[in-house]
């Protein structure tokens, strides 16, 4: 009876350790996430910010105040992409 248990709680102990590794990566991932969102978010407040400045200044057409902010949000995608992989 006694090398039952011992050989269940290597088993527990195993399993556990096995799964460490796992736990770790998905704390790191959530992390990743975490910090591509942000970064998003920051982008879509920068292009609001972009094209209120562009129709302030009203030296270009509303087209190219639009494509502006397009152009701010893509490179705050692309920042968040590079930051989860």
């Amino acid at each position: 009876m006694s090398v039952f248990k011992s050989l269940c709680a290597a088993f527990v102990a195993a399993i556990i350790l096995a799964g460490a590794p796992a736990m770790s990566w998905a704390t790191e991932q959530g992390q990743q996430r975490k910090a591509a969102r942000d970064v998003r978010q920051d982008s879509r407040q920068g292009a609001r910010a972009t094209k209120q400045e562009c129709r302030s200044a009203n030296d270009k057409s509303n087209a190219a105040c639009r494509q502006d902010k397009r152009d701010t949000k893509q490179t705050g995608r692309q920042t968040g992409r590079d930051i989860k992989y």
